[in-house]
């Protein structure tokens, strides 16, 4: 067998192994039967029922919640732990703050959890919402970081040079400059945290608390009853909100590079 017929052979192995079962889910989302597994015919029936259900409606606004307010924060203290990192290449205690930033990376969720746990117990916070926003904003601000740094690593620092010596404060050039110019690693970087909220089950099982149960959660304590056609129905909605933002992001990513493209080369005509 050549090479190429080899790897593309791998590649589509790779690629059903990974999204058959999303389409298997997708698909049985609009089952008329009951059974999961048997198909009944063509309906939107689950969709309505998942409407009217008022437990996964609720889950589902504090999921959203929860991982639009730790995206931000985790955006916010994650470009500034970039630029920390990268603008500043010593500084006392620079080793311990580069630890602390990537060791949510390496560490298991479950110690993260149970750490951020013992934490809220032993200052007497009771968990709740806020709760969860801080524990996944402590473990979704680092992989901001990482993606935020790699572009400063490869950022041009004349082009903020040349803002100073014209006179504009520092403040001013960040946002005028160099913001813009990492903008997309910063979206990227936002989009990723936001994800991996939305996502998470283990560490919100440690940190949540009467009435701020995640759609994750109230999913795993459904499904450990059996699968119901709402839980297929959910999670499609899931599935298609999150392949819409990654098409938009793409698209904006996009025309903000060919943007910059047309920018520096207008720059550079005579």
């Amino acid at each position: 067998m050549k090479r190429g017929k080899f790897d593309t052979t791998i590649l589509t192995f790779c690629f059903a192994f990974l999204y058959i079962p999303i389409i298997i889910l997708v698909i049985y989302s609009f089952n008329a039967s009951k059974l999961v597994t048997v198909w009944g015919g063509f309906s939107l029936q689950w969709y309505s029922s998942m409407w009217s259900n008022q437990g996964l409606m609720d889950a589902a606004w504090i999921t959203a919640r929860v991982a639009v307010l730790s995206a931000t924060i985790g955006t916010i203290l994650g470009t500034l732990a970039a630029l920390s990192l990268t603008r500043f290449s010593r500084f006392p205690g620079r080793i311990l703050f580069s630890g602390m930033i990537y060791a949510p990376l390496v560490m298991p969720e479950v110690i993260t959890g149970l750490s951020l746990l013992l934490l809220f117990v032993a200052v007497g916070v009771d968990r709740s919402f806020w709760t969860v926003v801080i524990a996944h904003t402590t473990f979704t601000m680092c992989y901001v970081a990482i993606v935020v740094q790699s572009r400063l690593l490869t950022f041009d620092r004349s082009l903020e040079e040349a803002a100073l010596d014209l006179g504009c404060p520092p403040v001013k050039t960040f946002f005028r400059i160099t913001l813009p110019i990492i903008m997309p690693a910063v979206v990227a970087g936002w989009m990723l945290a936001f994800s991996l909220s939305l996502d998470d089950l283990v560490i919100a099982s440690f940190t949540t608390g009467p009435g701020a149960t995640t759609l994750p959660i109230k999913i795993y304590s459904q499904v450990r009853l059996g699968v119901t056609p709402e839980i297929n129905a959910i999670c499609t909605i899931l599935i298609a909100l999150v392949t819409v933002g990654v098409i938009c992001a793409s698209i904006a990513s996009k025309r903000t590079e060919l943007q910059r493209m047309r920018d520096e080369h207008a720059a550079a005509t005579p």
